[in-house]
């Protein structure tokens, strides 16, 4: 292989603009959402065709780049230094240097047009977000992670989460050591959302959701205790409602999937339906 062709096949191979399939994943998500429901696709219209229309000149300046590395890699005045200087000359060859400067400029071109695509694609996440459509906002940030956009897909899934929680924020607002059943169940099923819904990877999510956990641990206490419900050696009811996991965010599902269990079963016993 010459310095030539390595100069060009890694520049083509790694770049994330210049790879087809993940540079249109965006686009046909774009034209799922306009033929999915044109009523009210209406409202994303303008961010669908801006995106749609950029990953095309992408991917003519892409062509443009491709076209002419495979024509400098084909040209018998390019030798093998950097430069593309005539073989056995020692001079540089015009053609050949005019050829490198345009394959130059095409991959400038190239590349601020994915900056613009990746633009585009974060204003109809946005768009998405307004809507609700959660699963769309998802999907463009695994577009995006797939692409080498790790940064962006980490904003939006922060971005993602912050619409969830405040999706959310009453029954947690209600959340206290003294509440009755129906706001334990209404608690116990936002926390749970909030889980399913906030990607993993937004930071400090297991450890807001874990501080929820003693007070909802209390409640499911007490109504336990007035039951007289004899609680098992085995039950983390009290242990959680203690504050006993408040150093292990990790296991947040865990520990909440246990008081669950513990005030469901409580609610189904013989008496309480």
């Amino acid at each position: 292989m010459t310095t030539q062709e390595r100069m060009v096949e890694p520049a083509m191979g790694d770049s994330p603009y210049l790879s087809l399939r993940q540079a249109v994943r965006p686009a046909i998500f774009a034209h799922f959402l306009l033929a999915e429901d044109r009523e009210r696709a209406r409202q994303l219209a303008a961010e669908c065709e801006d995106l749609l229309f950029l990953t095309r000149e992408l991917l003519k300046a892409a062509g443009r780049a491709g076209i002419l590395g495979a024509g400098s890699l084909g040209a018998g005045s390019l030798g093998a230094g950097p430069l593309g200087a005539g073989q056995g000359s020692g001079q540089p060859d015009e053609d050949g240097g005019d050829r490198q400067a345009q394959l130059l400029g095409a991959y400038a071109e190239a590349g601020l047009l994915w900056a613009k695509v990746v633009g585009s694609t974060m204003a109809l996440a946005r768009a998405l977000l307004d809507r609700g459509d959660w699963d769309g906002v998802r999907r463009l940030a695994s577009f995006l992670a797939g692409a080498g956009e790790g940064s962006t897909a980490e904003e939006l899934h922060i971005q993602l989460g912050k619409a969830v929680w405040g999706t959310y924020r009453e029954p947690l607002e209600e959340i206290s050591a003294a509440m009755p059943p129906e706001a334990i169940g209404r608690a116990i099923d936002a926390l749970r959302a909030v889980l399913r819904e906030v990607p993993e990877d937004v930071p400090d999510r297991n450890r807001e959701v874990n501080r929820f956990l003693p007070p909802l641990a209390a409640s499911v206490h007490a109504i336990m205790r007035d039951q007289g419900i004899d609680i098992p050696y085995s039950s983390r009811v009290e242990h959680i409602a203690t504050g006993g996991v408040a150093r292990y965010p990790d296991i947040v599902k865990l520990s909440l999937d246990e008081l669950a269990a513990e005030f469901e079963g409580t609610c189904h016993r013989p008496g309480n339906q």
